[in-house]
């Protein structure tokens, strides 16, 4: 029998992606958020194995290439290097401004970028770019999944407390969007001053028990302490320890995410446990945003539309796609500014809590654009 021309050219395939990631590590305040020197690359390299599956019977081979900026290193040449590895598919954890540069250097341009690593909305919006895919969710995403959960519990009183870096600043803007358009009201901002140091000593118990009923004293009438601290610099220390005995939400407490590693719905159960036998870890939500852009690259070869970026591209935004990726439903990507539409978890670090867009929340056509910027807010043109 005859092959067809796809399976021709399938037999021939090999599929080379690349893994660019930042200079520096994470930081958290207890040493079991500390990030794995693998987080993210682990788990692609587990889309990458079973794009593999699927595409042995296509006839395709995978690959994944790695490379790690050093501190100061210019990120378009990193990205270079990788497109002279073969790679014409690239996950990128980046800081926004380094994923910018490198999408509009000669060899980005001549790629597709998958984003799994940078929240900030102007990288969907203001500075979006066509050759950008955008996987990791949103500061907005985030935030309207975690007051979808408050509002519905009722909890519309916030006592926001925002750390001293500008990224905390960024989390606390997406939180004050969210309690506006949803509701609920901000009865006081507290800013929490980062004065370097580190409480990882035999007083340190002593000393934040002191300080932190001490700091959130003589807030008004509130529902829910919401703490924007996305430089990891004090949010942990807040449940148990704040003055008035409420829950604690948004960087500690509950936490909204694109993965927690105690979800076992959906058929997680069997994804995790593949992921801890070859990495002897949790899997991570950074993990998971590397699993869901090899899967998407994965799933689009398999229609036959891996041969360059721009097809790759295009069948990403067709109504052929969606991707199931543990999540309750499946996700696919938004036109307007390529951002890939999903579902939040939202964990208190043990658990699942809940999963958004809550119910009664509608939309006309999706009612995963509730979370984020819609359509008709997006200041993106694609070019």
């Amino acid at each position: 029998m005859a092959e067809t021309p796809l399976a021709e050219s399938a037999a021939q395939q090999k599929i080379v992606i690349g893994y660019l990631r930042r200079a520096e590590k994470g930081s958290a305040i207890s040493r079991l958020l500390v990030p794995a020197e693998n987080d993210g690359e682990a788990g692609a390299q587990i889309g990458v194995d079973d794009d593999a599956v699927t595409g042995e019977f296509l006839g395709q081979s995978y690959a994944l290439v790695s490379r790690r900026l050093k501190t100061g290193e210019d990120a378009a040449a990193a990205l270079a290097d990788l497109a002279g590895q073969g790679a014409s598919f690239i996950l990128a954890d980046l800081p926004a401004e380094a994923l910018l540069k490198a999408a509009d250097s000669p060899a980005g341009a001549k790629a597709l970028i998958f984003n799994i690593g940078a929240p900030d909305d102007f990288l969907r919006e203001e500075s979006c770019r066509l050759n950008i895919v955008h996987v990791a969710p949103t500061r907005s995403m985030l935030a309207d999944a975690l007051a979808q959960y408050l509002v519905w519990r009722q909890w519309r009183k916030w006592f926001l407390v925002v750390g001293s870096h500008p990224r905390d600043r960024l989390w606390a803007e997406a939180l004050q969007r969210s309690a506006a358009r949803l509701g609920a009201k901000i009865v006081e901002e507290r800013v929490y001053e980062d004065r370097g140091g580190a409480r990882r000593s035999d007083s340190g118990v002593t000393q934040v028990q002191r300080e932190m009923p001490a700091f959130t004293q003589g807030a008004p009438a509130h529902d829910v302490l919401v703490a924007a601290d996305e430089s990891a610099v004090f949010a942990e220390y807040l449940p148990y320890r704040n003055w008035d005995p409420r829950p604690v939400a948004g960087s500690a407490g509950l936490v909204p995410a694109s993965w927690d590693a105690s979800n076992e719905n959906w058929g997680a159960t069997q994804l995790q446990q593949r992921f801890e036998r070859r990495f002897f870890r949790p899997m991570s939500p950074l993990d998971m945003n590397g699993w869901t852009a090899a899967r998407m690259i994965g799933e689009a070869a398999s229609h036959g539309a891996a041969s360059d970026p721009a097809s790759l591209r295009a069948h990403l935004l067709s109504p052929d796609f969606a991707l199931a990726a543990f999540k309750g439903r499946k996700l696919t990507l938004r036109d307007w500014n390529l951002q890939l539409r999903q579902p939040i978890l939202l964990s208190d670090g043990r658990n699942v809590v809940s999963l958004s867009p809550q119910d009664g929340f509608m939309h006309q056509f999706s009612e995963l654009d509730t979370l984020g910027t819609d359509r008709p807010e997006s200041k993106c043109r694609l070019k």
